[in-house]
């Protein structure tokens, strides 16, 4: 676990800014040698909700996943992971899973306005190693849920917990704004979005979330 981090990464070379010792940034190895590559999302869906498991008790129903992986609390962005895989033939090898969230930062760069963290959230401190402890703990669950096959259910929890879901909204794609309304996620991992009566699939270059 980092103490401070200045230049993380996230998705699409977005960085990670976190005050000294009121955050956690910490890395993860796993070995998901049973996932195919056409399964790599999975490894994503039981990261992130092994995250919101464990953040969910004490801040409940307005915490979500906005596709395809950040932690979000209502509007504002309360942590990230990136996962980084190595891969063998058509297996997975292994996995390095980079996690930041905010936790008892209450001042964030004028650069990051969309930031929340849980000390604003629920105005206390909160132990680092405990929550530490309950998301890795959450982690384990989902990634053995996974292990033994039961992808349906990792799957349609992620789902469940996206942000947006079912709601209309603004979005931009090829420099046109519309409105669409997110409807789910494909096995491979590519956003479902109705706009226009159309269903239509996004990746992540493909897709902007607007304000709105």
């Amino acid at each position: 676990m980092a103490v401070s981090q200045y230049a993380g990464r996230g998705q699409q070379q977005n960085r990670w800014h976190s005050e000294p010792g009121k955050n956690l940034t910490f890395s993860l190895l796993l070995k998901p040698s049973f996932l195919s590559i056409s399964m790599q999302f999975d490894l994503t869906r039981a990261v992130s909700l092994g995250i919101i498991n464990a953040l969910e008790p004490f801040l409940g129903e307005k915490l979500k996943i906005k596709w395809p992986n950040d932690i979000y609390y209502s509007d504002k962005k309360l942590g990230g992971i990136l996962i980084e895989n190595v891969l063998q033939g058509s297996q997975i090898k292994n996995s390095v899973i980079g996690i930041g969230l905010n936790i008892n930062q209450e001042i964030f760069p004028l650069e990051l306005p969309g930031a929340v963290s849980v000390k604003q959230i629920l105005h206390r401190d909160y132990d680092l190693k405990f929550i530490l402890s309950e998301i890795c703990k959450n982690i384990e669950a989902a990634y053995l849920s996974l292990k033994s096959g039961r992808y349906d259910a990792v799957r349609n929890a992620y789902k469940e917990r996206l942000y947006r879901l079912n709601e209309e909204k603004y979005y931009r794609s090829d420099g046109h704004i519309f409105k669409g309304i997110i409807t789910g996620v494909t096995d491979e991992g590519l956003l479902l979005m109705v706009s226009d009566d159309r269903e239509q699939e996004y990746n992540l270059k493909e897709i902007e979330f607007l304000n709105n």
